[in-house]
């Protein structure tokens, strides 16, 4: 298995101090304005007799584990773990320090079938930028991506879910549909594996969304707990697309 030689430099306080702010804005997830977001249910009603693949979750139960802010030097045993449970994920992928720094795991992503997306190149807030900025910040992230998979990304996760007109008409632009969540465990304020297990857990439901971050040192290990208790449950791991699945995500819209 792939293991990268080199850390991450967004790793512990660093990155606690871009996501301070994820503490107080998370649960609004509106930026300057309220979001109008789209229930994945809602997406696959739009072609009610298509079929899709071996996992159908219009009649199945369906979660969508999601990854925010790597590649990090967790990322490699999480991809591990992944494919020992043989679940799928979509990770949103910061560009500055991450993706030009594993760029073997973000082939590695991608190779063993999980979606690829963005979390914008350095994780500034989208809704405090100018419009030149925001563009900036996806397209160099599309453009790592696309260099190295192959495939330029069609999702797009803005830091801390802020939002606003402005960012989804540039997301349109780009041809890029924005997803937002609908379980935290909130990683980024604390390493007790055990405590996000029970979050994610309280919190799930059908068509659930989880948002997780491989970098803290915290998550990855809650991730096989997660995984089994959600199996025993009687859910089926998907990624965003099959979640969404038979529709397709509209670019410059939103998904929770």
């Amino acid at each position: 298995m792939l293991s990268p030689t080199r850390k991450t430099t967004t790793t512990g306080a660093a990155f606690r101090a871009l996501a301070a702010g994820a503490a107080m804005a998370a649960l609004t997830l509106t930026g300057c304005t309220r979001v109008e977001s789209t229930a994945p249910s809602t997406v696959r009603a739009t072609d009610a007799q298509a079929r899709f693949g071996t996992v159908d979750c219009r009649e199945a139960r369906c979660i969508a584990l999601t990854f925010d802010a790597g590649p990090s030097e967790h990322s490699a045993r999480l991809l591990d773990i992944l494919e020992e449970e043989r679940v799928p994920a979509t990770f949103f992928l910061l560009g500055e320090r991450h993706i030009d720094t594993y760029p073997d795991l973000v082939r590695r992503m991608a190779d063993e079938g999980h979606e690829v997306a963005s979390h914008t190149w350095t994780h500034r807030i989208l809704t405090e930028l100018e419009p030149d900025e925001i563009r900036e910040e996806l397209e160099r992230t599309n453009d790592g991506i696309e260099r190295l998979t192959g495939r330029l990304p069609t999702l797009m996760r803005p830091p801390q879910g802020r939002t606003n007109d402005t960012v989804h008409e540039i997301s349109r632009e780009l041809r890029l549909s924005e997803v937002l969540w609908s379980v935290t465990a909130k990683d980024y304020r604390t390493t007790d594996s055990d405590l996000i297990t029970r979050r994610v857990l309280a919190q799930s439901s059908r068509d659930g969304i989880i948002l997780l971050h491989d970098l803290y040192d915290g998550t990855v290990p809650a991730v096989p707990g997660i995984i089994d208790a959600l199996k025993r449950r009687g859910y089926v791991f998907v990624t965003v697309p099959q979640l969404l699945a038979p529709g397709k995500a509209e670019p410059g819209a939103v998904y929770r």
